[in-house]
């Protein structure tokens, strides 16, 4: 059987794999979604009939797609539209519907995401590929346009630079628990000095849909504007673990209503995400600390 419905159930068998390409690629799960269905619209609209491994052809597309979206976004950020921000968020697999296997069951860290996204787009592609899903390097090579001697290099590039930040990340969460309980004195201080010393002076303030409904503004840039939505503020927040990595949290009652997700590097805060739509905050592992 070769018509649309085979064609339908072979992509869905393998949409849970491409969707963990394409995040690991992408570090958004929304825009990793776009990138898996515009795979899928490209497979509905070419002849398959000499394809002989079809996941290896869908891998392949996904990446393709992957590497214009990386390009894309590298040229906004170059026109001064601000840096990419990698989504802070694991979730975790629906145990009701095994069928939509988690992006990350195995996942990168937000300090991981944050290196990536200092990577080249071909890096970032061809590390991804090669280290993370095992592609030869005759796979990868004409995904990004290189040879595959090439190729090895792009990913030997990538790879040290991953390795590097790996050796940190012990130390690292030690340091990312200090930089939040820092903020989390001067927001209930009102120490606006205080603050600016650990917001990076480009640092991206989100809020998702829930968060913005209960009053929050949906995106705030620099660290003056920030430090002042914050001063004198947070003072019901306690300390947490979100997924693993030092974070904040506004439980009443110990449940979870609103979570303050950090990417920090080199000790600065470089974004914060608050996220209280109650879906999102199911899908995320919420330890409260002390």
């Amino acid at each position: 059987m070769t018509g649309p419905e085979w064609l339908t159930t072979q992509f869905e068998e393998r949409r849970a794999h491409l969707r963990r390409v394409a995040y690991r690629m992408l570090g958004s799960l929304s825009e990793a979604d776009d990138a898996v269905q515009e795979a899928w619209i490209r497979l509905s609209r070419a002849d398959t009939s000499s394809v002989e491994n079809l996941g290896g052809w869908l891998t392949t597309v996904v990446a393709r797609v992957c590497l214009d979206m990386l390009r894309s976004r590298k040229a906004r950020s170059e026109e001064s539209l601000g840096p990419h921000v990698p989504e802070p968020i694991v979730s975790h697999e629906d145990r009701s519907h095994p069928e939509q296997e988690t992006v990350l069951a195995d996942s990168l860290g937000l300090a991981l995401l944050v290196v990536l996204e200092a990577l080249t787009p071909p890096e970032r592609v061809a590390f991804v590929l090669h280290d993370m899903f095992d592609l030869p390097f005759e796979e990868i090579a004409p995904i990004v346009n290189r040879t595959p001697a090439a190729a090895r290099q792009l990913a030997s590039r990538a790879r040290r630079r991953v390795q590097g930040a790996t050796r940190t990340s012990d130390a690292g969460l030690t340091r990312r628990r200090a930089v939040v309980d820092a903020f989390l004195a001067a927001s209930r201080g009102g120490n606006f000095d205080a603050l600016l010393a650990v917001l990076d002076p480009d640092i991206v303030l989100r809020a998702d849909s829930a968060a913005v409904q209960a009053g929050a503004m949906s995106e705030v840039h620099g660290a003056a504007a920030v430090a002042e939505t914050f001063k004198g503020r947070a003072r019901a927040a306690q300390p947490a673990l979100i997924n693993g990595v030092p974070g904040l949290v506004w439980a009443p009652g110990g449940q979870p209503r609103v979570v303050f997700a950090f990417s920090i590097v080199d000790d600065k805060i470089v974004a914060i995400e608050l996220i209280a739509d109650p879906e999102r905050l199911r899908q995320l592992e919420v330890a409260i600390v002390g």
